[in-house]
């Protein structure tokens, strides 16, 4: 339950070490855009809480990266950094010949709009240098075709942004994939920082690392490789539509199971849907309808359906982090777990939010957890393995007995928590005047809901008034998480009606940690994010 990362290739007291997949940012390029590898990272261990960027690489550019996890480590490696004394050795394919076997550059680099551009370098202003050299021909074989490139290396003795992909598109060898620098066409940039040589902040003993590029591999399928270990987790998003290059499809790995998505009316399989199956090993492959109105939908119409291997008959298990759930294709439009909030889940089960907020100092032993429109009780089962109390509320009874066969699937005897069957709405009055707290409370509405006796919810118009009602049940110092996937509901809005809904019955936002969706499921211009999340200690 405790694995790291697989891109994890190194830590120690002082430093942390990784190799960084293509197609995530170094850090978030924006408050409420995708998290940064080194985001994702700072927030996922207790120990990782006070990591520092110390150099950079670019989003889809590969390789080796140090972060710094003491005082000691930032000052020794920026020193090593800014005085040249970093051995940074990056590989790059090229279509592209030249007749040297070894050069260098040396310019003065400057932003021009989106990309940078050269400038002869004068006394005085920054300097960027960079010796490549020619390494061997290389063949890169893929979904049947063949291409035969050069491979180079690239030794910056400085760090300018884009310098290595703009020196050598200068020098007549554009990087593979780097539209923004000529680089013919090619589903990835196939850059990759392959060494790293430094002096250890500590000991001063010379640390080398090295990293072999991968450049027939995705970057869909590199960049969950790298972050999600199949040790403890199979269940992730693989495709995420436009931002893996695959608009309006989306392909979730399941086990050894895929659930391809796509819109109504458009049966047509891609040709590269195969090739992931191969791929991945798949024993299956189902395809589910993104309907408009899965309402008005019957069960057998809104649930997958088979594509290609075997059928699945019943319900089948998957594990996330290390807690195995039932899944179900027989079920309607939802198979009982949604994967966006994998992260979130580990939260719970952690007793860790973000670096410097934990849940609670002491654990989560013996706290009451309240987890509302609870589904198949995900959250419930994390609170529980973690050592809490839970009460699941939901307005269906099949998902409730759903998560009682959760909680049982994890050794977990679901006699000993509470499963109500009710509206949110009502019960939170209910336990509003019964005095009821609750150490933590969970708010993962969907976008739109109708029960008889509470009317409509719209997440657009009501999320404030619903999280009026659950901060009454929250214990002073106690902890919220509120969550939405409303697409039409911005970031901005939504914090502002959870604070609208929090300060309005008197209380106070002593402590937060906003997180989007995880990294598997990528945010992009084509592919805006949708999913907004926020934990919160209440006085």
């Amino acid at each position: 339950m405790n694995g790291l990362p697989p891109c994890v290739v190194f830590e120690d007291e002082h430093l942390l070490l990784i190799n960084k997949p293509p197609g995530i940012s170094t850090h978030a390029p924006s408050p409420y855009g995708s998290e940064g590898i080194y985001d994702w990272l700072r927030h996922r261990e207790p120990r990782w809480a006070k990591l520092s960027i110390i150099h950079r690489l670019d989003k889809d550019t590969s390789g080796l990266m140090v972060f710094g996890k003491t005082r000691q480590a930032n000052q020794s490696l920026t020193r090593q950094f800014t005085d040249r004394e970093v051995d940074k050795r990056y590989a790059f394919l090229t279509e592209s010949r030249v007749e040297a076997e070894e050069f260098t550059r040396r310019s003065e680099i400057f932003r021009s709009g989106a990309c940078y551009r050269s400038r002869e370098w004068r006394e005085g202003q920054p300097l960027a240098e960079t010796k490549f050299s020619r390494v061997r021909k290389f063949k890169l074989s893929e979904s049947g075709n063949t291409i035969f490139a050069q491979l180079w290396e690239a030794r910056p003795a400085t760090g300018r942004t884009h310098q290595i992909r703009l020196h050598a598109m200068e020098a007549g060898i554009p990087v593979l994939g780097d539209s923004l620098y000529d680089g013919p066409k090619h589903h990835r940039l196939c850059l990759h920082a392959q060494f790293l040589g430094f002096r250890h902040p500590e000991t001063g003993e010379r640390l080398e690392f090295t990293s072999e590029p991968d450049f027939g591999a995705f970057p869909r399928i590199a960049l969950r490789r790298a972050l999600v270990s199949n040790v403890e987790t199979n269940a992730y998003r693989l495709v995420h539509g436009a931002a893996d290059g695959c608009p309006e499809n989306y392909v979730e790995c399941l086990g050894d199971c895929l659930l391809w998505e796509n819109g109504e009316g458009n049966v047509d399989q891609p040709a590269w849907l195969s090739q992931l199956a191969d791929e991945m090993a798949a024993s299956c492959v189902y395809r589910k309808t993104r309907l408009r109105s899965v309402r008005q939908t019957r069960v057998p119409e809104a649930s997958p359906s088979l594509v290609s291997g075997k059928q699945r008959g019943g319900p089948f298990g998957i594990v996330e982090n290390g807690v195995r759930y039932e899944l179900s294709f027989q079920e309607g439009y939802s198979y009982g777990l949604f994967l966006d909030q994998r992260d979130n889940r580990r939260r719970l089960l952690r007793n860790h939010v973000a670096g410097g907020f934990p849940l609670f100092a002491e654990g989560m032993t013996g706290r009451r957890v309240l987890n509302t429109f609870a589904y198949t009780c995900a959250f419930s089962v994390c609170a529980g393995l973690a050592g809490a109390t839970t009460t699941s509320l939901d307005l269906s009874r099949k998902y409730l007995d759903w998560g009682r066969r959760n909680f049982a699937l994890n050794n977990m005897n679901p006699d000993e928590h509470d499963f109500i069957f009710g509206d949110v709405f009502d019960w939170l009055k209910r336990f509003a005047k019964k005095g009821r707290e609750f150490d933590v409370v969970l708010l993962d509405p969907p976008t739109f809901s109708k029960a008889k006796t509470t009317g409509v919810f719209r997440a657009e118009k009501d999320y404030g008034r619903l999280v009026s009602l659950a901060v009454k049940l929250v214990a002073k110092n106690g902890v919220m998480f509120v969550s939405s996937n409303a697409a039409k509901l911005d970031s901005e809005d939504f914090l502002n009606a959870v604070e609208t809904g929090v300060t309005g019955e008197g209380r106070r936002i002593i402590e937060r940690a906003y997180f989007p969706q995880p990294p598997d499921f990528p945010i992009t211009r084509d592919e805006p994010g949708y999913l907004k999340t926020l934990w919160m200690r209440v006085d």
